[in-house]
């Protein structure tokens, strides 16, 4: 029998090693205080005192970017998909208040092709370089017979600090202000809803988008990659603005607003105060969806919420900081007040038509 080798199993080392090599200078560019070292380590190292905390605790979060990759892996388009994956990692860990420090990725596919590759964790090395967050190594693996040809796997993991004592949520209460920050489209989330609803309705990805004003395909304006509300966040509470803020992922606002409020509360938001964006109606009319399921998959419009006592201050700052933001509810006591927290949202007629 003749010699077999790793290669011929379908796993090339030297494209591996290849890889790392093209992604240094990436990654490099993402570089930050308290990073020690480089790629190419067992582990990364990371001195907290250096990146200037003094009693700092550890926050951290893990996702992937979910059944979009198929649009991408469809469509070839998967420049953003690197900023997606950052972007549901790195909003999660500022909605506790916690400034992004460090993230390692995980890319998992059937055969390696380098600068495709390449391209995808170029993306990854953006959505860092946005969030002031360093990409410190992540790993890569090829695994013929599990992945098939031309398929692959992304996931992530931040990991995030905050000075004890300075951690969200805290201090909500009836009288606070709900304000949202725009989403730039779907984000990643609900995609398998996306994806049977282009299916049943016949849509093609190379075609135009039907509910776009410029000259994008709909896989393109599907793609759009997630919005990284890092800068904005931190700078409202930094500036002592903010008491709470909810990223609006899997189970939009009814689940995940709640989520940040105290017992006793009630988040009452007003549908009417914002424009849902045209994919969200385009998704509710060509795949018959209920405004009900709309709201409990889609963030519909609202990538962020943030609450705020100063709402005059806050939305000043949101102004200067470049996001698109506009006041959505207030938190009202509940009649019992040991009551779990909810939100209320009665949309008005036509909201999604």
């Amino acid at each position: 029998m003749a010699s077999l080798t790793y290669r011929a199993a379908g796993v090339d080392i030297a494209a591996g090693e290849a890889l790392v090599e093209a992604i240094k200078p990436a990654a490099a560019a993402t570089r930050r205080a308290g990073v020690l070292g480089g790629l190419g380590g067992f582990g990364a190292l990371f001195d907290l005192k250096a990146a200037g905390f003094h009693d700092p605790i550890l926050v951290s979060s893990t996702d992937g970017v979910g059944t979009k990759l198929k649009l991408a892996i469809e469509t070839g388009q998967q420049d953003g998909i690197g900023i997606d994956l950052v972007a549901m990692c790195v909003n999660d860990l500022v909605v506790q208040g916690a400034e992004p420090l460090f993230f390692l990725d995980y890319f998992a596919t059937s055969r390696l092709e380098t600068k495709a590759a390449a391209r995808l964790i170029a993306g990854i090395a953006q959505g860092c370089a946005e969030s002031s967050c360093a990409l410190v190594g992540g790993e890569t693996a090829e695994m013929p017979g599990l992945y098939a040809p031309g398929d692959y796997d992304l996931a992530g993991f931040a990991v995030g600090a905050a000075e004890r004592g300075h951690l969200l949520p805290a201090g909500v209460a009836p009288g606070d202000t709900v304000i949202g920050l725009a989403a730039s489209g779907v984000h990643a989330n609900g995609f398998s809803l996306v994806r049977r609803i282009i299916a049943a309705s016949g849509a093609r990805l190379e075609a135009p988008a039907p509910f776009a004003t410029d000259a994008v395909t709909l896989g393109e304006a599907l793609l759009t990659p997630t919005r990284l509300y890092v800068k904005s966040v931190l700078a409202l509470h930094r500036a002592g603005l903010l008491k709470a803020a909810a990223h609006i992922t899997g189970g939009g606002l009814p689940g995940n607003l709640p989520r940040v409020l105290p017992a006793g509360t009630i988040a009452a938001l007003d549908a009417g105060a914002w424009s849902v964006p045209p994919v969200f109606r385009w998704l509710a009319a060509a795949g018959s969806v209920s405004t009900e399921e709309m709201l409990r998959v889609f963030n519909c419009g609202i990538g962020m919420a943030v609450i705020v006592a100063d709402e005059a201050a806050a939305l000043a700052r949101l102004k200067t900081l470049g996001e698109v933001a506009r006041v959505i509810g207030r938190i009202e006591a509940a009649a019992d007040t040991s009551a779990p927290a909810a939100l209320t949202i009665d949309p008005p007629p036509g909201w999604l038509a």
